[in-house]
């Protein structure tokens, strides 16, 4: 959930000298053998447990290795449940084009439009800034996870066990970014914030008059029959199986098993527990155009410059990378304490993997960017193939 953009320039130059060395194997048994040794090696390169789904027209391979629970010892799996983070906000945007592709909220509608005087104060201006640059992250609007006081849970050990029950409203986190000046006026730079997607799940409550999880979850979730995934706001205990988390804080070095959280502390922005399973099935299905109309599949497609980020897009609720065989690939990872994640979908819809990984390591940074590289390795092998 936490919006660190995770050092990804490097990880693409790792996974294009890695893969101009190891071309992919044929599909079949060859290539759930290098799945395996993949997942592996992202569970070696730091990671306490990782699992992949990989989906192909030949079927489905899975994979996983390392720990669910360091404490038994028990094994991970390929269908335990997980924190996803961000993943969700591609939910959210599918919601909020869905109901622009109704007629009920454009793209161009301000903020101010459905939520008067909610984005105010230390120059955030909500009459100047959009739906679309919301969903796009070029509002300028500050992360609210950047706010120590305003998430302490994501800053140390003591944050954690003193907040790990508390109960957030989307009005209390916004309040916490607008507290301070915007990194940016409206429509200016892309910059990644949390802040935009908690006042989008605002304007779809607004609009249609039930909550935004009510309506990921009447209008995604249960038609494509997500069996794995929720979205658990006050309820801070994953569904079995599932897979420990473990957050290590910059702070003291200290791990800590931060599996128990309530997730209003993500709201809209990062409240989701679901399955790589799951994962897959709801971004083939709207990679292949059958959650959106034709015009709103096509604005959420539309991408602007990631900075500092050489080839990759950022779109409303998706985001691109490039592919080491040429193209590329769409996808939108998420963190939470303790959890990491990515996927991908080639641009044909025909490949999907989804790598979850129960760890994440704010103290080491070059221990968690070897995970993040072998995890993009992983990706970039499994979609070329």
């Amino acid at each position: 959930m936490r919006a660190a953009r995770r050092r990804v320039t490097a990880a693409l130059a790792a996974v294009a000298a890695l893969m101009a060395a190891a071309p992919g194997p044929a599909p079949g048994r060859g290539g759930a053998e290098v799945l395996r040794r993949d997942t592996e090696a992202v569970h070696t390169a730091g990671a306490v447990g990782a699992a992949a789904v990989l989906d192909t027209p030949s079927g489905t391979v899975t994979s996983r290795a390392g720990q669910a629970d360091l404490r038994t010892g028990a094994p991970m799996r390929a269908d335990a449940h997980y924190r996803a983070g961000s993943t969700v906000k591609t939910f959210v945007a599918t919601v909020a084009l869905q109901l622009v592709g109704e007629g009920r909220l454009s793209l161009d509608d301000t903020v101010d439009r459905w939520l008067p005087g909610v984005v105010s104060g230390h120059g955030n201006d909500g009459r100047r800034i959009t739906v679309r640059q919301l969903l796009q992250h070029t509002s300028g609007l500050r992360g609210y996870t950047s706010v120590r006081e305003v998430f302490p849970a994501g800053y140390s050990a003591r944050g954690y066990y003193e907040n790990r029950f508390r109960h957030y409203t989307a009005e209390e986190l916004v309040d916490g970014a607008t507290r301070y000046p915007p990194n940016s006026t409206p429509g200016a730079a892309y910059r990644y914030s949390n802040t935009n997607y908690v006042v989008v799940g605002m304007i779809v409550e607004r609009v249609t008059g039930h909550p935004w999880r009510a309506e990921v979850r009447d209008r995604i979730i249960r038609p494509l029959k997500l069996t794995g995934t929720t979205l658990p706001g006050d309820r801070p205990y994953l569904p079995a199986p599932y897979a420990h988390g473990y957050h290590t804080y910059a702070e003291d070095g200290r791990r800590v098993d931060t599996t128990i959280f309530n997730s209003t502390a993500a709201d809209a922005s990062g409240d989701l527990v679901t399955t790589p399973h799951d994962i897959n099935r709801f971004f083939t299905t709207l990679l292949t155009g059958r959650l959106l109309r034709p015009a709103e599949f096509a604005e959420m497609r539309r991408t602007v410059p990631i900075p500092d980020e050489p080839g990759r897009g950022a779109g409303l609720g998706l985001e691109t990378t490039p592919l080491s065989c040429g193209g590329f690939y769409w996808h939108h990872g998420g963190n939470a304490l303790g959890y990491s994640s990515e996927n991908g979908v080639t641009t044909d819809g025909r490949r999907a993997v989804t790598v979850s990984t129960n760890s994440f390591d704010e103290a080491d940074t070059a221990r968690q960017e070897r995970a993040d590289k072998a995890v993009k390795a992983l990706i970039d092998r499994a979609l070329c193939q």
